[in-house]
């Protein structure tokens, strides 16, 4: 073991143990104050993008299972609610636990749920094998959510816009990359070549183990920042309950449509320009890039200009774009759907902070639920949406989504946390 210089202290010499090599900054010396830890930032977002690279996986195959297994729009509705409701069901109750007991090495637990799923639909071989597969990366998606959102939390330096946004948009462009990857490795190969991305979830264990290994020997932070100051925003329990509801609405409004796209996207294209099943896959892959660009803008945007603002102008201001996509031509159409991404995307990052800041203490508990809830949503809206295409035509389906964002007008009734904390001052 090296001996350390004479004017490092003990305290330093074991926040720079090996066990913490991703660290980037230390931890001040002020009780409860942490500068942004970007190592760890970072590792968080590349796990997000390889979990999420296996969920987006999914939807990306819909075509090759469509014409495999012969099913209904119905059906496919079906497979995305069996999927997003095991990765929505479990993710509150997973942070709600997490908050009174952390459990650093989970991380790497749910991303072994989400790698036997993968497997087994590789060799999936009815609609049955096919449900529980897919329920099964699920449930790996519910145990990585809150978790992984506490420790960015922590990471953060009281960056926790910038910190989410970072997370999240490593998840947005592993859900663009999978599209992409299905059009180059799933399509032309079979379902079968869903076993290489077995891989995928190997190399998320192993980040994870060490990003577990760092929130381990910091878990005192959690210790200390619960005794020291937290965000409060001054309301009533009826004001906090009131916001709460109206930024389920707007996570409603925001998953719906994006369930919409992800979902049955490729079949508008394939049924209106009558595009090949590869090009509907890049086109897909063009969207959700957009999504992910619009992820990382929103959380810093956040940070200056408060979160209400950006949740206002990120919903309704999307409203143009979706109201134009089902007339359009296809060129416009992918025009727009670049529009429609990175505004829409911008929202998420700003809502659960903003959540966060509502019900302070409660960080895993709030991001299980607004992670739920983008999942169980989007789930229903997929479940609900594939019996409409049925009854009508997917078309249809894209010009009733397209008013969803008009609920971005309820963003009036939240009030203005960042004014009512500085007038507390």
């Amino acid at each position: 073991m090296k001996e350390l210089p004479d004017d490092i202290s003990p305290s330093t010499a074991e926040s720079s143990s090996p066990s913490v090599e991703l660290e980037s900054t230390l931890i001040s010396n002020q009780p409860g104050v942490q500068k942004t830890v970007l190592g760890i930032l970072i590792a968080l977002s590349l796990s997000h993008l390889l979990n999420d690279t296996m969920q987006s996986l999914i939807p990306a195959i819909y075509p090759v299972l469509k014409q495999s297994f012969q099913l209904s729009f119905t059906q496919i509705g079906l497979i995305t609610f069996v999927n997003q409701m095991t990765a929505s069901l479990l993710q509150p109750v997973v942070g709600w636990q997490t908050d009174r007991r952390p459990l650093p090495f989970s991380l790497p637990v749910g991303m072994g749920f989400s790698l036997l799923g993968l497997g087994m639909l590789s060799v999936a071989g009815n609609f049955e094998m096919i449900l529980i597969s897919v329920a099964l990366v699920g449930v790996g998606s519910s145990v990585f959510h809150p978790e992984a959102s506490r420790v960015a939390r922590m990471a953060s330096g009281g960056r926790h816009g910038f910190a989410q946004s970072l997370f999240q948009v490593g998840g947005n462009a592993g859900t663009s990359v999978g599209p992409l990857l299905a059009a180059l490795i799933i399509v032309p190969g079979g379902q079968s070549e869903l076993k290489w991305f077995c891989l995928i979830a190997l190399v998320g264990i192993a980040l994870l183990y060490r990003v577990g290994s760092w929130y381990r020997d910091h878990l005192h932070l959690l210790k200390v920042k619960s005794s020291s100051h937290e965000f409060v925003a001054g309301l009533s329990s009826r004001q906090v309950s009131m916001s709460l509801a109206i930024l389920i609405a707007l996570v409603f409004s925001k998953y719906f449509y994006l369930a919409s796209m992800t979902s049955y996207y490729t079949f508008f294209l394939i049924d209106k320009f009558n595009v090949s099943v590869q090009a509907a896959q890049i086109y897909l892959f063009v969207f959700l890039f957009a999504v992910a660009a619009g992820t990382i803008i929103g959380g810093p945007l956040g940070d200056r200009f408060g979160r209400k603002n950006v949740i206002w102008a990120s919903i309704l201001g999307v409203t143009p774009f979706t109201l134009l996509l089902p007339y359009a031509s296809l060129d416009g159409v992918i025009v727009l759907s670049v529009f429609i991404g990175v505004i829409l995307a911008s929202a998420f990052s700003a809502i659960v902070v903003y959540a966060q800041e509502l019900v302070p203490g409660k960080v895993g508990m709030i991001a299980g639920l607004f992670f739920g809830l983008a999942f169980g949503l989007a789930g229903i809206g997929s479940a609900v949406l594939g019996k409409l295409a049925d009854m009508t035509s997917v078309t249809f389906v894209f010009q009733i989504c397209s008013f969803l964002p008009l609920l971005g007008l309820l963003t009036s009734f939240l009030p203005n946390l960042e004014k009512r904390e500085a007038d507390r001052k």
